[in-house]
């Protein structure tokens, strides 16, 4: 599995390089495409293992082509549709696929714009390509679960029944933990009407339904970072602390070192306890964010906490590049864990 997850963090290297030249579907498959087929173990060169514009008749339609046909034992186990690499894949309907599916022995389909792999199967109706995807990975946000999932599908560990076996449960559980969110952050009247009946006795009045809205969202965001403290206190009790930095501090050049930007530099170091000697892990505070360096070096960024104004942002440095990140209190650094600990490899390598 670190094999898989050193190929498509090289692939990930190369859209960050390159992204300005990757814009046509033919450089997105060039570029993107080709080497995961490549990170997957298939061979892109060998056309008995991967056929390029694979060609059925469909109905009517004579001579359609999908772009890849991954075969293993001289049967088509994987069709992939490609698009260019800013096609919006939410918006675009795999049509091509939705055909070929119920004409080729295939059980399993991929729409992809080189980023974003949406895969699919006939979980729903046998030989009938469902309209949604049931599994998605993402090059640019995936975590560890995802790179197993990945891995399944891969020429040495792709085995039909076994995945068949998981891919409904995959579906369901991604569709559930999607409208989970989606409840979460903005909660129907619905969902809303669930709790208020089991806490609240009298009638369930449109007034006391709004009321009960706000209630929520409270209890959600408590629920939330009263698990993430857990969690926090978790690591550090674990392993032997030296000691965290307490209290503001105000250098001779007016920089105000808030207790929020010392919360959440000892955050980052509960989370880097496990890649690296925490004591290469430096704050340098500044007037206008407060770095977090490896080595003390500013050639050597981690993240940026920017958190002088109502709205906090983390800046996640990866290949040189920040990427800020909203995010509502210190506690919500734990949810860039992984992009923490991929930063700090970077310098390893």
């Amino acid at each position: 599995m670190n094999e898989l997850n050193n190929e498509i963090d090289g692939i990930v290297k190369i859209f960050n390089d390159n992204s300005s030249q990757i814009k046509t579907e033919e450089a997105t498959k060039t570029a993107l495409i080709m080497p995961f087929i490549n990170a997957l173990g298939y061979n892109v060169f060998n056309p008995i293992e991967v056929i390029p514009e694979f060609t059925a008749d469909v109905g009517t339609k004579k001579n359609e082509k999908v772009d890849y046909a991954i075969t293993k034992e001289q049967k088509i186990i994987i069709l992939i549709e490609c698009k260019s690499v800013d096609t919006d894949l939410g918006k675009q309907h795999a049509s091509q696929l939705y055909r070929y599916f119920s004409v080729t022995e295939s059980r399993f389909a991929i729409l992809t714009n080189g980023l974003i792999y949406q895969f699919y199967s006939d979980i729903e109706t046998p030989n009938k390509m469902d309209s949604k995807p049931f599994f998605t990975f993402s090059l640019l946000d995936f975590k560890r679960h995802d790179i197993v999932e990945l891995q399944k599908f891969t020429k040495d560990a792709f085995a039909l029944d076994k995945i068949l076996t998981t891919a409904s449960s995959l579906k369901y559980t991604n569709a559930v933990k999607s409208i989970l969110e989606k409840e979460l952050t903005e909660p129907s009247e619905e969902f809303v009407r669930f709790f208020a009946k089991k806490v609240f006795e009298g009638s369930l009045t449109k007034q006391v339904l709004d009321k009960f809205t706000n209630i929520v969202k409270q209890a959600r965001k408590q629920f939330i970072n009263e698990k993430i403290d857990d969690r926090f206190k978790s690591v550090i009790s674990n392993e032997e602390q030296e000691p965290f930095l307490e209290n503001n501090v105000v250098d001779d050049n007016g920089i105000d070192t808030t207790d929020e930007e010392i919360e959440g530099y000892n955050i980052i170091k509960a989370i880097l306890r496990s890649t690296v000697d925490v004591k290469r892990v430096v704050m340098r505070d500044t007037k206008s964010y407060c770095g977090i360096l490896l080595d003390d070096n500013n050639r050597k960024p981690l993240c940026r906490l920017h958190f002088n104004y109502s709205q906090k942002y983390i800046g996640i440095v990866s290949n040189k590049k920040e990427v800020r990140h909203e995010i509502e209190n210190v506690d919500d650094i734990f949810n860039y864990t992984e992009q923490l600990i991929n930063t700090a490899l970077e310098y390893s390598k």
